[in-house]
């Protein structure tokens, strides 16, 4: 970055010097602490007033949370064990309230003597554990507690003003931990180094940094909040679109060859033999990129659409062009199913323009080869020497791309398909690989809200397809309640039956294989209570299994899941795909990219269990051809639980960038952009994607004006800090993934 050195930045000791070695251990191993810095980031996920209780009637299943309540009332009772010292064992029950609903608290063994004693009705405290049901009603089981006493002087000092702020905590963190350790760094928020240029700080009326951190920490009122967070999301917004801003600056000043189709080429004879015209959409996308690739610098376009707009069809004619334009093309996949399945469907597009250099190829014709990690020796000996003479014009494969070994003749075009699984190194791993750097194309399965688009893909241009091509055909979506109608669930049967009768075929997904080696490895023994609360997600070799023996009885029905050898894999996708199986149970393997225009029902097992892009990918796998698709959303949820009600929003719209809203609506802040993005990009700690669309359009204008004007950074110190501790997190991420 320049001569100029950046700040010191004081926030950066580590916390073993200011909390202790065990505290500071265990903020590592669960929160990913480090510094004091790291701390002084980890904000209060929202904040309980002294006077107020919690609302117990929304919280959310499965998680960690934190709620302050009021005892209403507590009993011991005694029962007949086996385990327990003179066979009596002891449960307290207690139940805490808060006006809008009541929680069931639930203590074993030898820990009820402690909250038998202090847990007396009207007591207020703080309550951290994890929400299950059991009995068809809300609990925490053995919930850790903190006692909030009104006058108690330890308490006032730590827990100052009227708002308690609640930290996202662990089972091994409760909340009021974080808080005190935050009290003793707080301290240090002072000498925060500003990454915001003064100008644009003032300009906007955001309060410093030093007293932002104070203020998100320890508000006194509801204001200091909005100021804080105001302030803060500024921060994010702007750092991460400065350093996108100037990945986009370097890679405009990289040369590229220009790569432009020749008249008659293969592109030509491709599109002679398509049996169908594009769409509008289709042809604006293709004109998009065809600009970019005749340009002097690389192209760095995203290509996102909606499930079934023909993606593969617009990448396939640019790899096309730079073929004609004497380059090769790579397209890479993140498995090997998928790269298979795109070998397949390209090949199969391609037809004889695909078997360059044997006999029954056509004019053009170019070589199209595979490329994966279990490939035989031979086939992948065969395989890099193509590549290597330029024989073949187009290589499809997955990671194995990557590797030291695979050299290009010329590489002109790299195609990514579902980028989010990529890190931006494995990206630049690949551009190494051209003589100069290639062209990218980064294709999106999941249609990404525009907000996100800029914050994920903030470094690339964006190409959408929103139109179905002609022959796509509708798909009736239905949730199928199996604990409150369970004839629905054998009428969902009946339909793929009928299905099967037609000549059709059938997906069914579930959330697990079933080969139960995840238990084994981690040695975990379910509790009494854990077998009594919930029954483990259905697995794909048990509903095989009972459907081949039940309901489907008569059916050829197989199984795919991840852990099958390649080879099987592929076989079973085959026979599927040549219509010998009538019913294919899967687990998510099948999520992107399978093509069986055949297959006209999804049944969806556990649905609740999946995301609502997910749900829509998956669905996306149906009404491929000139029959209506189905697709059964099979649950166990009650009616009213926002599990069910996702699933209805899924069941009610087709509209992918619709449904992509509403899936980060429902999610926590803190996953707003999921795991798979690299590092630092989806450490969004207060900027809420959707609802800060006009923070972070302005973060990028301002960000964009920044960098073309000092594309060093040279006159922002500041700001270099801020930098580099995004970017330190990002390669630390990456080296962790390997």
């Amino acid at each position: 970055m320049g001569d100029v050195p950046a700040l010191d930045e004081p926030l950066s000791q580590p916390l073993k010097s200011v909390l202790g070695p065990a505290t500071a251990k265990v903020m590592a191993e669960h929160l990913g602490l480090h510094t004091v810095g790291d701390l002084l980031h980890h904000y209060p996920r929202r904040y309980e007033e002294r006077g107020q209780l919690t609302h117990l009637a929304d919280l959310p299943m499965d998680e960690h949370v934190t709620v302050v309540a009021q005892v209403a009332d507590a009993r011991l009772h005694t029962f007949a064990s086996s385990r327990a010292p003179r066979g009596k064992g002891q449960r307290l029950e207690v139940t805490i309230t808060d006006g809008s609903g009541r929680l069931q608290l639930v203590f074993f063994g030898n820990g009820v003597h402690k909250p038998h004693k202090e847990l007396l009705p009207g007591t207020r405290a703080m309550f951290a554990g994890k929400v299950s049901v059991f009995n068809r009603r809300l609990q925490l089981a053995h919930p850790a507690y903190e006692l909030l006493r009104g006058d108690s002087e330890e308490t006032v000092e730590n827990w100052a003003g009227a708002l308690i702020p609640i930290y996202p905590a662990t089972a091994k963190l409760e909340s009021w931990k974080i808080g005190k350790a935050v009290q003793t760094v707080l301290p240090a928020a002072q000498d925060a180094v500003d990454p915001l240029p003064e100008s644009l700080r003032s300009g906007r009326g955001l309060v410093t940094l030093p007293e932002a951190l104070l203020k998100i920490h320890r508000p006194h009122t509801k204001a200091d909040i909005a100021d804080a967070r105001a302030r803060l999301k500024w921060d994010e917004a702007f750092v991460l679109q400065v350093a996108l801003a100037r990945r986009r600056y370097a890679d405009a000043q990289l040369p590229a060859v220009p790569r432009r189709p020749q008249p008659d080429g293969i592109l030509t004879a491709f599109d002679d033999r398509l049996p169908f015209t594009l769409t509008d959409g289709q042809q604006r996308v293709c004109k998009e990129i065809f600009d970019d690739l005749a340009g002097e610098h690389p192209m760095h376009r995203l290509l996102q659409g909606e499930v079934g707009s023909g993606k593969t069809l617009v990448a396939l004619r640019a790899m096309l062009a730079v073929v004609d334009a004497g380059g090769q093309a790579a397209m890479l996949a993140p498995t090997e199913v998928l790269a298979q399945q795109h070998h397949r469907s390209i090949t199969e597009m391609m037809g004889d323009l695909a078997q360059g250099g044997m006999l029954g190829g056509a004019e053009h014709a170019t070589k199209v080869v595979l490329l994966t990690g279990s490939m035989g020796t031979a086939a992948r000996r065969r395989a890099l020497l193509d590549l290597a003479t330029g024989e073949a014009g187009i290589v499809i494969g997955t990671h194995a791309l990557i590797e030291d070994k695979v050299q290009f003749h010329d590489l002109g075009l790299v195609v990514v398909d579902e980028q989010h699984r990529f890190g931006v190194e494995q990206r630049d791993a690949l551009r190494g690989k051209g003589k100069q750097p290639p062209h990218l194309l980064v294709m999106t399965a999941t249609p990404i809200p525009r907000t996100v688009a800029m914050t994920v893909f903030g470094d690339l241009e964006t190409s959408v397809l929103d139109q179905l091509p002609a022959g796509r055909s509708p798909i009736a979506s239905h949730v199928v309640p199996a604990a409150d109608k369970p004839h629905f669930l054998a009428r969902a049967w009946e339909r793929v039956r009928e299905e099967a009768a037609k000549g059709h075929q059938a997906y069914v997904v579930c959330p697990r294989i079933g080969d139960e080696e995840d238990d084994k490895k981690t040695g975990r023994k379910k509790s009494p209570e854990d077998e009594a609360e919930k029954r483990p997600p259905l697995a794909v070799l048990d509903v095989a299994e009972q459907l081949r023996g039940g309901p489907l009885k008569g059916l050829t029905v197989e199984v795919l899941h991840g852990r099958m050898q390649p080879d099987d894999k592929d076989a079973v996708m085959r026979r599927f795909a040549a219509g010998e199986v009538d019913v294919l149970v899967a687990t998510t393997v099948i999520e992107v990219g399978v093509n069986v225009p055949n297959a006209t029902v999804m049944v969806i097992m556990d649905a609740d269990r999946f995301g609502v892009s997910q749900l829509h990918q998956l669905r996306g796998r149906v009404g491929r051809g000139s029959a209506p698709g189905l697709c059964l959303l099979v649950t166990e949820m009650p009616e009213a639980s926002p599990a069910r009600q996702r699933l209805n929003a899924v069941a009610a719209t087709l509209d992918g960038f619709e449904l992509s809203r509403i899936d980060l609506e429902q999610r926590r802040e803190g996953d707003v952009l999921g795991q798979a993005q690299s590092g630092a990009r989806s450490s969004l700690r207060v900027l809420a994607v959707i609802d800060d669309e006009e923070i972070i359009a302005e973060a990028r204008e301002e960000a964009m004006a920044l960098v073309r004007a000092d594309p060093e950074l040279t006159g922002l110190p500041g700001l270099r800090t801020a930098l580099d501790a995004l970017l330190d997190e990002e390669r630390e991420q990456y080296l962790e993934k390997g």
